[in-house]
This record gives structure tokens, sequence and C-alpha cells, in this order.
């Protein structure tokens, strides 16, 4: 039987105590501190009998070894958050994993709203390594769902704004709106501190560092022509009638990140893939390692399976048992997912979210590995169009989301005419 390691023995005694007085605790442990096993412990020593753990989807496997591995006997239902409503029995204890994607704001996610409406009088342990990747005013939805909540006097967010958010109005497009992102930090932080519990990777006695280098791959002069066509044009038309628009700036960042990568997807629903320069890059550059690939686009992933055949395995067991490389997409992939058994990671493409950037890259990272390295493969800047890749990098390694308004700077022709 597996032994927990002694800090992760001490937040779960502080954790139980917490969850006794307060019915919630928030263990916002960094990443590959621990988390899961932390908040069995705790549900273990707060004398739970019967606990839901909600995950994503590809974490549950992991979620399941820990307990099993490390002798806990109260009943244990792990399934992921999208499977919530075909959950039917009572239990006396909730976990939630990645409890940030709760931070929707001004409006909870609809899955938010049924874990409300099923379990608000529960007790509740909530995990996440990031609580408020991108505004404090995540905070609320977290903690609205359940009766326990320190904010249990505000029925929604609105109302909770006027104390604790500097509303702002900004423009977009041709409406004016209301900012609700700049929350009043210190004023929340009095009022969550005994809810929570942080702790660091430093804390843990990690000394991993993260190298990561950009690789440029030539894309074929196609990939180019399409995106200088579809950006001068805002459509682009092929030879079997389908058609590529960008007739808004969200399609067409969308489509000119997509077409940088090899792929496109069509008006019609369908997608094509167009080059597959980056994915005969990979095979060429690490055919020695064992690594894990993280793709942004669905056709993408066809994309590596079409070059790379039975070598490539999309399941995390099966990585993990052979000597078969894996590929996930980043929302999927960025969360409660180890990839300890890997060389490398590899991106074939990038993702606009700062919050999907700074999780995805300590996927490897475990206090016996001193080293990681990352390759981001992007496309060759050329003479009349420089590689998206690249300038959405340098947006979200400085902690902002690529968004339509810097793409729109960036990248000119004519983007000035779209909403």
């Amino acid at each position: 039987m597996l032994q927990l390691r002694e800090y992760q023995i001490k937040i779960s005694a502080q954790a139980a105590e917490v969850l006794e007085h307060k019915k919630i605790v928030y263990l916002a442990m960094a990443v590959r501190t621990g988390k899961t096993i932390t908040a069995l412990n705790t549900a273990k020593l707060f004398g739970a009998k019967k606990v839901l753990f909600l995950t994503k989807k590809k974490a549950i496997s992991s979620i399941q070894w820990d307990y099993d591995n490390f002798g806990f006997t109260f009943d244990l239902t792990v399934i992921n958050d999208e499977s919530l409503h075909l959950v039917t029995d009572i239990y006396d204890l909730i976990i939630h994993d990645e409890h940030h994607r709760f931070g929707a704001f001004p409006k909870p996610n609809k899955v938010a709203q049924l874990f409300k409406k099923r379990y608000s009088k529960l007790p509740m342990i909530f995990l996440s390594g990031t609580p408020t990747p991108e505004s404090h005013s995540q905070w609320f939805n977290q903690f609205w769902v359940s009766d326990y909540s320190p904010f249990k006097q505000y029925t929604n967010f609105y109302k909770w704004a006027v104390d604790y958010v500097d509303v702002k109005e900004k423009r977009l497009g041709y409406a004016v709106i209301k900012d609700y992102s700049q929350a009043k930090e210190q004023l929340i932080r009095r009022m969550t501190q005994h809810y929570i519990i942080t702790f660091t990777q430093a804390q843990a006695g990690f000394t991993t560092s993260v190298n990561e280098m950009i690789l440029e791959c030539e894309m074929q002069p196609i990939t180019n022509l399409i995106i200088n066509k579809l950006k001068k044009n805002l459509v682009v038309k092929n030879t079997d009638g389908q058609v590529i628009l960008g007739d808004t700036g969200v399609k067409l960042q969308q489509k000119h990140l997509q077409i940088a990568s090899g792929t496109c997807k069509f008006e019609d629903g369908s997608s094509k893939i167009i080059d597959n320069s980056k994915a005969l890059f990979i095979k060429e550059k690490f055919s020695d390692h064992k690594i894990a690939i993280f793709y942004k686009f669905k056709e993408e992933l066809n994309m590596l399976k079409e070059v790379f055949k039975d070598k490539l395995t999309t399941d995390l067991e099966d990585f993990n048992n052979s000597d078969k490389w894996i590929a996930l997409q980043f929302l999927s992939g960025r969360e409660g997912v180890s990839l300890k058994m890997a060389d490398y990671i590899v991106a074939i493409n990038i993702d606009f979210s700062a919050t999907t950037y700074f999780q995805f890259r300590d996927r490897m990272t475990t206090m016996d590995r001193k080293e990681n390295t990352l390759f981001w493969v992007f496309s060759k800047d050329t003479k009349d169009l420089k590689s998206i890749e690249r300038v959405v990098y340098q947006s979200v390694l400085n902690k902002k989301d690529f968004t339509i308004s810097i793409y729109k700077k960036t990248f000119e022709n004519n983007l000035h005419i779209l909403k």
C-alpha cells in the first residue's frame, strides 16, 4: 500500500478541520503536488462514507488508481462533469476537481447550475491549481454552488459585483458593454481566506525547471496562399465548391490559426488536411524519443494519425505501458493528466488561452524530474506572412489571452471592417 507524503498528511488534516467548520474547503494546490490524494485523505479524516468525485474524463482512471492503491475504504464514485445529470445516488461529500471551471461570470455555466441544484447543502472539497486564472471575479460562482458560501447573502453575481467589483464599460464592436473583470482582490481575500489552503511546488520541494524551445517548420506554399487570400477577401472557395469563411473577426482568427498548422474547416462542417508538414517534421525530429503531442483542432488529430499510424494513441494507459506516442487536445489534456512517462511534450499548435498555456506546460512535472523540455512547432515566417502561432505564444507567455483585438492589431488587411 502506498503512503502519503508528509505535507499531504498535514494539509488533509487541516482541510478536514476547515470542512468540519465551514462545510467548504478549497485546496489550491499546484500541479503535481497531489491534490487528488490529499482530497481523498481529507474525505477519510472527515468521516465520509459515500463520496462523489467529479473530474475531467481523462483523469478518471488516475483518480481511481489513487483510491485503489492508497487503501481507502469509503465508497467512491468518479465521473466527469458532463455525466452529472446521470447520477442518481445519494452522497455525503462532494469533491470537484479543476473547480475553476465553475468560475464563469457573470452567469454560471449549466453544469454549475445543476451542481448547485443537487448538492448545495452537502460538504464540498474544491480542487484547482489555478482558482482564478483570468480574473478574481471568478471566485463568486465557484462558491455560489454551495449554501455555505462566504458570499451566501448575494443571490447572484450582479448583486455581488456591486460590492466586490469595480465595474467598467468597454466597447465591443459597435456596442458598449459592462466589464466585470476588475474585482476587488483584497476585499475578496478577506472573505475567502479561511476556506482556502494554498500550496506551491516550491513548498513541496520541487526543483523542476521547464525549458521551452520553438522549432520552425516550413509550410507548403499553398498554406500561406490560402491564409493571405482569406485575410484579403474574407472568403476562399476550393475547386469542389467548398467555402472557408472569415466574415467575422473571431472566425477569421480561428481559421487563420487552423490553416497555419495545415488543416481547415469548411462552412458545410467538413474538414480537410491541406498540409501535413508539421506532422512529418515531428516524425523526423523526434523519432528516437517518447513524446506527448498536443493539438488544438480535431482535424489535426486525423493528420497525426495519418502520418504516425499505429505509433500513436489517445489513451493514457496505452501510452504509459507501451512505446507509443500520445496525442491530446489542449482542452482535455491540460488538466488532471500526468505525462511523466514522456521524454518531451511537443505542441503542434497553440491555444488562445493563457490558462491553457500555464497548465499544460507543467504536465510532465514530478518531484523526481529535475528538468522538462517543451517544444513548440510553429509555422515559419515568410516575407509576406508572420507566424500567428508565435504571436499567440508571446501573448499567453505574458499571461494575456490572445483576443480578437490583439489579432486585429497584428494582422491588418481588411480586418478593420470586421465586427
